[in-house]
C-alpha cells in the first residue's frame, strides 16, 4: 500500500511539474495556464533582482572568486537545458587530450551522492573532515555508476576514459579542482555548466547559445528559461550558436553584439552519428532507421529535437513517451514503455545516449534497444573553434 501510495504522489508530482515545464514553454494555453504563468512571472521578478545582486558582488569584488593556479575553462549556458553542452565538453576535452594536455572536468552532478548542503552544514558543525570529491573517472577507468555519478558525469566518463581524461563530481567546484591538481596534477580543467558557479576563476568563458530557442520568452526562471538576464552574453569569450544548420540567424547576431562586441561566434551542428545497441554496445547504421515502426522515450529538456532526429532518418514514431529532464526511471516506467511498444507492435525501441547511461541492467526487452550517439561538428570556417582550443593549449598569445 505505501508502495502504491508514493507512486501515485510521484506521478502526481510528475503531471504538475510537466504542466508547469508546458507553461513555460509556452505549449499550454487557456485560463489554467494564464494564471500560473502569472504567478511564475512574480517569482521570476523576484529571482532576476536576486540574480543581478548576486551577480553586482561579484563584479565589485565583495564577493571573491578563486584562481586554481592552472588554465581554467567555463562552459555553460544562460538557459536550462536543452543547448547540446555536454557533446561541446567532450569534442574539447578530447582534442586538448590529444594536444598533451592534462584535462580533468568537473561537474556539479545531478542528483549524485556529491556532498549536499545539508552534509556540509552538518559537518561544520560538528568540525567534520569533508569527504573527497566523487572521482567517476581517473583517466584510466571509470570508477563510479550513473546513480552515484549523475547521467551527465557518467556519460562523459565512459567516453573520455581512453583519452586520459580526468571526470571528478563535487558541488564545491573550488575543492574539486584543488583536488584535482593535487591527486591527478592536472593542467587544464574544464568547468562543466560553470558560467553561473562564480567562486571559482576561469580564464575563458565559453557560452552556448541554442540556435532554435535562443533565450525562450525573455524572462528568467520560473516563468522562463533563463537563469541570467540575456545583458550576460557579455561575460562570454566565445558563443558557440548551438544545434543549427548553417550561419547563426542575423536577428540572434545583432542581438548578442548587442551584448558582446568582441566574443567570437562559432556556430555548430549537433548531428546524429549512429546507433548504439545497449546491451552488448554494437554500432548500427543510422540507416537501419529507415521504415522501421519505432518505440522512442526521453527524459531530456527539448524531447522535440530526438523525436525529429528518428523522423528524418525514415523512422515511424509508433510509440512514444517523454519524461522530465535527468528523470530516474524505475521499473514501472520501464514495464510502461515496452508494452506501449509491444501494442503499437514496434521493431525497435530508441533512446538517448543520456537516458540509456541510467537504465544500467535493468531494462533489457525482447526487442532491439538502442540509443542515438550525437557528434558536434563546426560549421563554416572550423578557425573559430581552432582558436579556442590553440588559446586554451597555448596561451591568449596563440589566438590569432
Amino acid at each position: 500500500m505505501a508502495a502504491k501510495q508514493r507512486g501515485l504522489f510521484s506521478a502526481i508530482g510528475e503531471s504538475i511539474a510537466t504542466y508547469a515545464i508546458d507553461v513555460v514553454y509556452e505549449r499550454k494555453t487557456g485560463m489554467g495556464a494564464m494564471l500560473l504563468g502569472a504567478f511564475l512571472f512574480i517569482l521570476s521578478c523576484i529571482f532576476n533582482l536576486l540574480v543581478r545582486l548576486r551577480l553586482w558582488l561579484y563584479r565589485n569584488r565583495l564577493f571573491r572568486d578563486t584562481p586554481l593556479g592552472c588554465k581554467v575553462v567555463v562552459v555553460g549556458n544562460l538557459t536550462v537545458g536543452g543547448t547540446g553542452k555536454t557533446p561541446i565538453v567532450m569534442k574539447m576535452a578530447q582534442i586538448l587530450a590529444r594536444r598533451g594536455r592534462k584535462v580533468a572536468i568537473l561537474s556539479r552532478g545531478y542528483k549524485g551522492s556529491s556532498d549536499s548542503l545539508l552534509k556540509s552544514f552538518w559537518r561544520w558543525l560538528t568540525q567534520g573532515s569533508r569527504p573527497d570529491p566523487l572521482v567517476v573517472s581517473d583517466g584510466k577507468s571509470v570508477l563510479t555508476g550513473p546513480d552515484e555519478a549523475g547521467d551527465e558525469p557518467y556519460m562523459l566518463a565512459s567516453n573520455l576514459v581512453n583519452d586520459g581524461v580526468v571526470v571528478i563530481v563535487d558541488r564545491d567546484r573550488v575543492e574539486g579542482g584543488r583536488f584535482a591538481l593535487r591527486r591527478f596534477g592536472v593542467d587544464t580543467i574544464l568547468l562543466d555548466d560553470g558560467l553561473q558557479y562564480l567562486p571559482l576563476r576561469g580564464q575563458i568563458n565559453l557560452l552556448l547559445v541554442d540556435s532554435q530557442n535562443p533565450f525562450g520568452n525573455g524572462c528568467l526562471l520560473p516563468r522562463g528559461i533563463l537563469r541570467e538576464p540575456i545583458s550576460s552574453l557579455k561575460r562570454a569569450t566565445y558563443v558557440f550558436v548551438t544545434k543549427t544548420t548553417g550561419a547563426p540567424s542575423q536577428p540572434l547576431v545583432e542581438l548578442i553584439r548587442q551584448h558582446n562586441k568582441k566574443a567570437e561566434i562559432i556556430a555548430c551542428a549537433h548531428r546524429a552519428k549512429e546507433l548504439i545497441e545497449v546491451e552488448s554496445h554494437r554500432s548500427i547504421p543510422l540507416s537501419a532507421l529507415a521504415g522501421k515502426r519505432i518505440a522512442a522515450f526521453s527524459g531530456i529538456a527539448t524531447p522535440e529535437r530526438f523525436e525529429e532526429t528518428l523522423k528524418a532518418e525514415g523512422a515511424k514514431i509508433v510509440s512514444n513517451r517523454r519524461f522530465l529532464d535527468h528523470h530516474a526511471f524505475n521499473d514501472q516506467d520501464l514495464d510502461e514503455v515496452l508494452d506501449s511498444a509491444l501494442r503499437a507492435k514496434a521493431e525497435m525501441i530508441v533512446t538517448t545516449e543520456k537516458d540509456a547511461v541510467r537504465l544500467q541492467s535493468r531494462f533489457r526487452p525482447p526487442i532491439p534497444l538502442v540509443y542515438v550517439r550525437l557528434e558536434v561538428e563546426i560549421l563554416g570556417d572550423s578557425d573559430g573553434f581552432n582558436s579556442a582550443v590553440e588559446r586554451i593549449c597555448l596561451g591568449a598569445s596563440a589566438s590569432r
